[in-house]
């Protein structure tokens, strides 16, 4: 699967770590920064390029990295098409995608570790929508508020 990463400067020193992970697994990564460390750069404009990705299928899921997670995951869930979710635990990790068919997943640099982080995007990563009736007609809700603005 291709799976894009990013990171403003509170996901950067996890970045690279992950990278390797996911390319480990078999993934194709596309990583779309930062590419060095910033203070000053912003999340929403690494969320932006996630979310872009996602919209013109130049990736299937993303990784998305800040401080908290929160920050990113809120900025990419503006965008059409993009369902984000913090998850800083295994099971969120795969049942957000079983569920809710989540396609990028937000990590806390600041809150995980590096052990952590790389069990959550294998879970995120391996982890594959039901189709379940219940799950299909929640995520058709999701869209149709998605889709009122």
């Amino acid at each position: 699967m291709k799976i894009a990463i990013a990171c403003d400067h509170g996901g950067f020193p996890l970045k690279a770590e992950l990278v390797a992970v996911l390319e480990k697994l078999g993934h194709e990564v596309l990583d779309l920064g930062a590419h060095q460390y910033d203070a000053k750069d912003d999340y929403p404009d690494f969320a932006r390029y996630v979310g872009q990705a996602i919209q013109h299928g130049q990736a299937e899921r993303a990784v998305l990295l800040c401080g908290s997670g929160i920050g990113a995951c809120v900025a990419a869930n503006k965008m059409k098409g993009v369902r984000a979710g913090v998850c800083h635990d295994t099971y969120s990790a795969h049942q957000g995608v079983e569920h809710d068919d989540v396609n990028v997943l937000c990590l806390g640099a600041r809150i995980v570790g590096g052990a952590l982080a790389e069990e959550l995007v294998a879970a995120f990563a391996s982890a594959k929508f039901s189709g379940e009736q219940r799950h299909s007609r929640r995520l058709e809700k999701v869209l149709a508020i998605e889709k009122a603005g």
